[in-house]
């Protein structure tokens, strides 16, 4: 390959993972955080007065993988097991971005935004905020979110 083949494949395994990090927390979320590790989660729906949440915890559970496939992949002179931990980080960064400082405003410095996507995914997460306890949930996702949502009201 081609050093300029060879960038494209690396950008291709970051973005792949990146958009199969979507349904991983999307899978994760509904059946590990809604399932047996809800006690982690569930400071997250009812709220806390501390600035941590046990649920702040699932930080770890998903930095370890990125962590983990970065350094085996740069032991393995930069290998796709790197580009793969990118990706992962990556989605971890926006995910960050968009569910504690866009919409639960954890970190005071993004105001609101008229922007249709963040509306959207606004709506979602307040539909999925919208049940207290562990059944009942709907929209597991973050990124990504049903077109209804979209709608302006």
């Amino acid at each position: 390959m081609n050093n300029m083949q060879t960038i494209l494949v690396n950008i291709a395994i970051v973005l792949g993972s990146f958009i199969v990090m979507e349904g991983v927390a999307w899978s994760s979320h509904k059946f590990l955080m809604h399932g047996f590790l809800w006690k982690v989660h569930q400071d997250h729906h009812t709220g806390t007065k501390s600035f941590f949440q046990r649920n702040d915890l699932f930080f770890f559970i998903f930095a370890i993988p990125s962590w983990l496939f970065m350094m085996f992949g740069i032991m393995a002179g930069c290998d796709y097991r790197m580009w793969i931990g990118i990706g992962i980080a990556l989605y971890g960064i926006a995910y960050f971005m968009v569910h504690e400082v866009i919409i639960h405003q954890r970190l005071k410095f993004f105001s609101r935004s008229n922007n249709r996507y963040i509306v959207a995914v606004r709506k979602a997460h307040k539909a999925h905020h919208k049940h207290l306890g562990k059944e009942n949930g709907e929209c597991f996702g973050m990124l990504m979110v049903p077109f209804k949502y979209f709608k302006r009201q």
